[in-house]
């Protein structure tokens, strides 16, 4: 007998009380691909995203940038958990993913907040707005010293 295939939907990722295991990997679902993809987000650049969090135990929201400006962070820095900077390595301006993020990519058995308890697996709705290139906020080289003219020979 053929075993039934269960078929996975990223549209409501709730488990009615249940977490991940913690050492879980990190869950990465495309909910909408870029119409043109100029380039792909990568460690240090600056990223511009919209976002809302939710638990993957109860789906309750815990946070959201929707209502709010765009959050910016520099991806691969440490500025945000680890989930967020392995799980949007690569991605499009425009484009949209859901992540689900077990807790030791997360905040761990600590939690954050009164929101987010220890242990818990988060999931969110991301949509990246910018980038700005990593290249473009090194910084600027001091100006070449001139050199000293060399002295004729006589």
């Amino acid at each position: 007998h053929a075993k039934a295939r269960r078929s996975f939907s990223y549209k409501n990722v709730c488990a009615l009380g249940e977490e991940l295991p913690k050492d879980s990997k990190l869950r990465i679902g495309v909910k909408k691909r870029a119409d043109d993809c100029a380039r792909k987000a990568k460690n240090g650049d600056r990223l511009s995203m919209h976002y809302t969090g939710t638990l993957f135990s109860d789906c309750s929201e815990f946070d959201s940038s929707r209502t709010r400006d765009p959050f910016s962070f520099t991806l691969g820095n440490g500025e945000v958990i680890q989930g967020w900077d392995q799980g949007l390595r690569g991605m499009c301006v425009g484009e949209q993913r859901k992540l689900t993020i077990p807790s030791d990519l997360g905040y761990g058995d600590s939690g954050s907040g009164d929101k987010i308890p220890g242990g818990s697996t988060l999931v969110f709705d991301v949509e990246l707005i910018d980038i700005q290139d990593a290249s473009k906020k090194k910084k600027k080289r001091s100006p070449k010293k001139k050199k000293k003219a060399k002295k004729a020979e006589i």
